[in-house]
């Protein structure tokens, strides 16, 4: 009988052994430095259905632009900042009186330099060009993908006396994937704009 506990008491020492042994081993092995930071997880945002007003005033166009902006005149005449404030976005808007076709390529150009500044950062560029003879408006507007400073870019012009353009720029640092329906909603906004954009 003192052979078998002594037996037993043997046996349960190497068990007790054995389970230390195993839980020191998961210890070590779960506070290593290999550790993977998890990010931090996005809202997916809804906005409301786009109700349109028309924008008028003494420059030499109209259009109609979203209820959810609040427009704001800029230094310059003719040029404005539609403020998006639940986005943090802004669609700054600049006029240009063209003096001539070279003049309208020169600006057309420089307007394009804008969107040519961000292939490093863009993973793709995306035209869609825009051609109303109706109410002479043509024009391009640029979707660019990833971390670049700005999403869209557009320029509208009747080729001969005038020339909008158009940049969308978030206050948020620029992560595409958490800006993707934000920008999907703003670019619905600028098409708007271009297709009922009128010269006076």
């Amino acid at each position: 009988m003192r052979k078998k506990m002594m037996r037993d008491c043997r046996f349960d020492k190497r068990i007790s052994g054995f389970v230390i042994l195993l839980l020191t081993s998961v210890m070590i092995i779960s506070c290593g430095d290999d550790y993977s930071v998890k990010p931090i997880g996005q809202l997916r945002l809804d906005y409301p259905d786009a109700v349109y007003k028309k924008f008028d005033s003494n420059c030499p166009f109209s259009f109609e632009y979203s209820t959810f902006s609040i427009e704001k005149p800029k230094e310059k005449p003719c040029w404005f900042i539609l403020n998006y404030p639940e986005m943090k976005a802004n669609l700054y808007l600049t006029y240009y009186p063209i003096n001539g076709s070279e003049d309208l390529a020169v600006k057309i150009k420089d307007s394009e330099k804008i969107v040519q500044n961000q292939t490093v950062k863009a993973s793709y560029i995306s035209p869609r060009e825009f051609n109303f003879d109706d109410h002479k408006v043509y024009g391009t507007l640029f979707e660019l993908g990833g971390d670049a400073a700005i999403n869209l870019q557009f320029h509208a012009t009747d080729s001969t006396r005038n020339l909008l353009t158009g940049s969308v720029y978030f206050s948020a640092p620029p992560k595409y994937d958490s800006l993707q329906p934000a920008i999907q909603y703003l670019k619905k906004d600028v098409v708007h704009l271009i297709e009922t954009l009128r010269w006076k």
